[in-house]
C-alpha cells in the first residue's frame, strides 16, 4: 500500500499535539510524543510504579500496553484523515476530526514487557473518507518487540 501525500503542516502538527495533550488519561500515563510526520508516529512511555502489571518482575501492564498502542493509532489515523478534509474550513475540518474515536483494536502480546523505557510506533495502513486503519508496535528500550496491534478509526 502507498502513504498518503500529505504535509505536515504547522495547522496538522497543533491539531494531533493538541488532541493528544487534552487527554488527560494520556498525562497520567506519562506518554511522550516523539515523532508526528506522515509516514509514521512515535509516542514514548518511561516506566513508573504505577504502571506496573505484575508486581513480581515489574512488567508493564497489558492495559497500558493497549492504550499506548491505541493512543499512537489515533494519533497517525489523525494525520490520515486531515488530509481528507482538506478542502473543509479549519474549524469544520476539525469539528470533523474532534470525532475521532476506535472501531476495533487488536493486540497481540508478544514478549512482557521488561524495560525502563518504551517507544511505540503507528504506520496508516489506509485512510478512506470515514475509517482509518493503523498498524502499531511497541518496543521496549533494549529494542525487544513486545507488541504489536491493528486499529480501525472512525475518522469523519
Amino acid at each position: 500500500m502507498t502513504t498518503p501525500a500529505i504535509e505536515l503542516t504547522e495547522e496538522l502538527q497543533q491539531a494531533v499535539s493538541g488532541f493528544f495533550q487534552r487527554i488527560p488519561f494520556n498525562r497520567m500515563l506519562g506518554i511522550q510524543l516523539g515523532e508526528l510526520s506522515p509516514q509514521r508516529v512515535l509516542m514514548h512511555l518511561p516506566m513508573k510504579p504505577e504502571l506496573i502489571g505484575n508486581f513480581v518482575h515489574g512488567i508493564l501492564h497489558g492495559g497500558v500496553i493497549s492504550a499506548l498502542l491505541d493512543v499512537a493509532g489515533g494519533a497517525m489515523a489523525l494525520i490520515g484523515a486531515f488530509d481528507k478534509h482538506q478542502h473543509l474550513s479549519s474549524a469544520e475540518r476539525m469539528a470533523r476530526l474532534s470525532k475521532l474515536g476506535t472501531i476495533d483494536l487488536r493486540i497481540d502480546y508478544l514478549r512482557p514487557g521488561r524495560g525502563q523505557h518504551f517507544t511505540a510506533s503507528a504506520v496508516l495502513l489506509r485512510s478512506g473518507n470515514k475509517v482509518a486503519v493503523v498498524r502499531s508496535e511497541l518496543h521496549s528500550d533494549d529494542g525487544t518487540l513486545v507488541a504489536v496491534g491493528t486499529g480501525t478509526y472512525l475518522c469523519g
